[in-house]
């Protein structure tokens, strides 16, 4: 485990390693597991992200909000995060769980991913815990609109394209792994005209090509 780079990735250098350890531990590991860091960090997630989303829109409803952190917290979200840090070459399993492809189950890296902040949090406090929470959602928090909410990755990019008159993007499958029941793809999506090219993970081609397509989003928004 490199956790000096993990540490620069992430924006936190823990003081105990140990806690950091335990976090990237599954249960299918050790006796010793990330269960009730993941349970602490579930809340802590919530809490950031509801905390920059009630300072960046100081006018929507409470429902609004809740609508907003539901699209930003939840499996897919979580998973993708932890896709990007490459947090599954990062996490301790039993040989079943490797064998079976655990290290890119979207659930065992969701709970990895708020497991992670629950370290931080009992690491370094709430401080420590929103800088490792606003780092790894990166630029979803400062992008996201509330007019685009319900619409999905590749539909806001496709509008965006369209809009600009701009080539439609390409997805093109990369990589499949795992069994047939348990397969993940791997897709890149290119924008020709930009010079945008991103890569996206998911359990199935259509969640890949999503992933794909939000990141290609934001890079196409910040040109």
């Amino acid at each position: 485990m490199d956790l000096e780079g993990f540490a620069l990735q992430i924006n936190y250098r823990f003081n105990d390693p140990g806690i950091l350890q335990r976090a990237l531990t599954h249960r299918s590991f050790s006796a010793i597991h990330n269960e009730r860091l993941e349970f602490l960090g579930d809340s802590v997630v919530n809490c950031v992200v509801a905390l920059e989303l009630y300072q960046k829109f100081p006018r929507l409803a409470e429902g609004e909000l809740s609508r907003l952190r539901a699209s930003l917290v939840n499996q897919h979200s979580l998973a993708a995060i932890a896709y990007r840090l490459e947090l599954g070459e990062q996490l301790r399993l039993g040989e079943g769980e490797l064998k079976s492809g655990g290290v890119r189950r979207p659930s065992i890296l969701a709970d990895a991913v708020e497991a992670l902040v629950g370290a931080a949090f009992l690491d370094g406090g709430f401080t420590a815990a929103r800088s490792v929470v606003i780092t790894i959602f990166g630029n979803a928090l400062d992008s996201i609109d509330p007019a685009t909410l319900g619409k999905d990755p590749k539909t806001l990019l496709q509008e965006y394209l369209q809009a600009r008159k701009i080539g439609l993007p390409q997805y093109t499958v990369l990589a499949t792994r795992g069994e047939a029941h348990e397969q993940q793809f791997q897709v890149e999506c290119l924008i020709p005209d930009l010079g945008v090219r991103s890569q996206g993970e998911g359990s199935s081609r259509r969640s890949a090509e999503q992933e794909a397509a939000r990141q290609a989003y934001e890079l196409a928004t910040r040109a």
